[in-house]
C-alpha cells in the first residue's frame, strides 16, 4: 500500500511570520549582546581601561567571536522555525538582495537592496528578517569581493535591520497607506542608523593623533560622543541621506507590489502547516 502526503488546511487564508523557538530566541539575544559589546566599546570603556592599547586588535577578535555567533543563531533559527519552504525563501530573497546591493556600488548611497530587507522582514518575521540580512550581506559581500574583517558587522548591522522591520506594530491588520508610511519612516530612520552602527565599527581606529574627530581612548565618554557625532556628519552624512531617500522612494514605488508577492507565497508555502501521510482510501 503506498502512502500519499496530505497537507492540512492553514485555520485562516492569511501570511504567518516564521516563528522562533526559544532556543533561537536565546542564541539571538546573545549575539545582539556580544555585538552591542563589539559595536560599542568605545563608550562603554572607562578612560582608564586599558581596552584602548589593544585596539587594532579588536577588529580580528570580534569578526571571529561574531562569524561564530551569526552561525549559531542561523543554525538554531533552523533547527526551530525554517522548514525546506522556508529555507527556499532565504535562498531567493538572499541571492535577490546580493544582486540588487552592486546596482549602485554604495555610490551616493545608492543601496536598493535596504527596501527588500525591510520588505521583508515585516512579511516574514524578525527570526527570518535577522537570517535573511545577516545571508543577504555575506552572499552580496562574495559576489562583490567586499570579504574582510568588517564583513560580520555589516551582516549583523543588516540583521539588525531587517528584524526591527518584523517587530513593527499592525503586522496581521494594518495594511494599505498606513503600512507603508510607517515602512518607509522605519526604512528611512533605519538607514541613518544602519550607516551610524557602521561607523561605530570604523571610527575607533583612525589615530587620535591624526584627526581631531578619531576616537580619543584618554577622553571622558562626552568628548568620544561629540567626536563620533562630528565623524559622523563629516564622513557619511551624504551616503545615509541617500541610502534612506533611496528606501522610501522604492518602498513606497514598489511596496504595494512586493508586499502582495511576499505574502502570497508565504501564504501558499504555510511554513507552519504540518505535513502527514496518510494511507489512501480503498
Amino acid at each position: 500500500m503506498s502512502l500519499q502526503a496530505t497537507t492540512r488546511p492553514p485555520a485562516q487564508r492569511q501570511a504567518r511570520a516564521v516563528r522562533l523557538g526559544p532556543r533561537s530566541v536565546a542564541a539571538l539575544t546573545l549575539v545582539s549582546a556580544v555585538g552591542v559589546a563589539g559595536f560599542g566599546w568605545p563608550f562603554l570603556a572607562p578612560p582608564t581601561s586599558r581596552i584602548g592599547a589593544h585596539a587594532q586588535d579588536a577588529p580580528w577578535l570580534f569578526a571571529g567571536v561574531l562569524v561564530l555567533l551569526v552561525a549559531v543563531v542561523a543554525a538554531a533559527i533552523s533547527e526551530s522555525g525554517l522548514g525546506p519552504k522556508a529555507v527556499a525563501m532565504l535562498g531567493v530573497l538572499a541571492a535577490t538582495g546580493a544582486a540588487l546591493r552592486p546596482i549602485g556600488a554604495g555610490t551616493a548611497g545608492i543601496e536598493p537592496m535596504f527596501f527588500l530587507m525591510v520588505l521583508s522582514g515585516r512579511v516574514l518575521g524578525p527570526g527570518f528578517g535577522f537570517v535573511l540580512g545577516s545571508v543577504t550581506m555575506f552572499a552580496s559581500a562574495l559576489l562583490t569581493g567586499g570579504v574582510g574583517p568588517w564583513l560580520p558587522f555589516q551582516m549583523l548591522a543588516m540583521g539588525w535591520f531587517a528584524m526591527g522591520a518584523g517587530l513593527l506594530p499592525g503586522p496581521d491588520r494594518l495594511r494599505g497607506r498606513g503600512e507603508l508610511a510607517m515602512l518607509s519612516g522605519y526604512g528611512f530612520l533605519a538607514a541613518f542608523a544602519y550607516g551610524t552602527v557602521m561607523n561605530m565599527a570604523g571610527w575607533p581606529f583612525m589615530s587620535a593623533l591624526a584627526s581631531n574627530v578619531a576616537f580619543d581612548p584618554q577622553a571622558p565618554l562626552a568628548s568620544n560622543l561629540a567626536r563620533f557625532v562630528a565623524y559622523c556628519l563629516a564622513t557619511s552624512l551624504g551616503w545615509d541621506l541617500g541610502r534612506a531617500v533611496v528606501t522610501v522612494v522604492l518602498t513606497l514605488t514598489l511596496g504595494p507590489a512586493v508586499l502582495r508577492a511576499l505574502r502570497r507565497a508565504t501564504r501558499r508555502a504555510a511554513f507552519e502547516t504540518p505535513v502527514t501521510f496518510e494511507a489512501p482510501r480503498q
